[in-house]
């Protein structure tokens, strides 16, 4: 099985604080695909955004995650079970799963073994969603700087499954019978401290300071600052990109 990677725990308050959660629209699609509300999964779970929206639906909520960190930071709900497992292996029941999400997460797991177990735990007919968004937009001008410092700066220090996310999905493996998806967004105002903030938690970054011990962030500063200008906040856009499924 492949190694685990854990690029999340360090950083999990920060993580909480400063990432974008799914759009009501992501739930308003799979809930339309779904036939039945008694159970969900949500894999890779995180500080279990995806998961507290699920439990507002389902009379359970499954939420899987390595990362005891990001657990710790987990929304709670009495409906939402939270177990420290990896997606691939887990304590969840032959054939009892309606939903199987999988928010920004797939691209860290091992494809066959996951699947496998995806399969195990579904009811015939259940719906699995995985979707990522990709980079923030904002004004022209930002867009130039945050692009400099995405392929330019910190392009060397992203681990490989990072590509995955960039092609929006479309080439990794999905063997089930798949449903149309639209493009879906997340918008959010952020002040500048904010968008700083969302932006050191990317995991390239966390690498860059790991093996340079300083901040590449301190090579945009002035720019991002410049390009930002007099305003207290500003509309972020990220694109959302889902596949989905039926397993059967």
């Amino acid at each position: 099985m492949k190694q685990v990677i854990d690029n999340f725990s360090t950083g999990a308050a920060d993580y909480a604080v400063f990432r974008p959660t799914s759009p009501q629209s992501v739930f308003d699609f799979l809930y339309a695909h779904v036939s039945h509300f008694d159970t969900a999964w949500d894999c890779g779970t995180g500080n279990g955004q995806v998961a507290v929206q699920l439990s507002e639906r389902f009379k359970t909520v499954f939420a899987t995650d390595i990362s005891a960190e990001q657990l710790s930071h987990a929304g709670k709900k009495d409906n939402i079970i939270y177990l420290l497992e990896r997606g691939e292996q887990t304590s969840l029941t032959d054939k009892s799963i309606d939903l199987i999400t999988v928010a920004q997460a797939i691209h860290w797991f091992d494809f066959d073994t996951f699947y496998k177990e995806v399969r195990r735990v579904a009811r015939p007919g259940a719906l699995i969603a995985a979707w990522t968004y990709t980079n923030l937009k904002l004004t022209p001008e930002i867009n130039h700087v945050i692009d400099h410092f995405y392929c330019d700066i910190t392009h060397a220090y992203w681990d490989k499954e990072r590509d995955l996310v960039d092609a929006g999905y479309k080439t990794i493996p999905f063997p089930f019978d798949e449903i149309p998806t639209p493009t879906f967004g997340i918008r959010k105002m952020y002040t500048f401290d904010q968008m700083i903030g969302y932006l050191r938690t990317w995991s390239g970054v966390r690498h860059y300071i790991e093996n340079e011990h300083t901040d590449p962030l301190n090579l945009v500063l002035n720019d991002l600052k410049k390009a930002w200008g007099s305003n207290t906040e500003l509309e972020v856009y990220w694109p959302v990109h889902m596949r989905a499924g039926r397993v059967w």
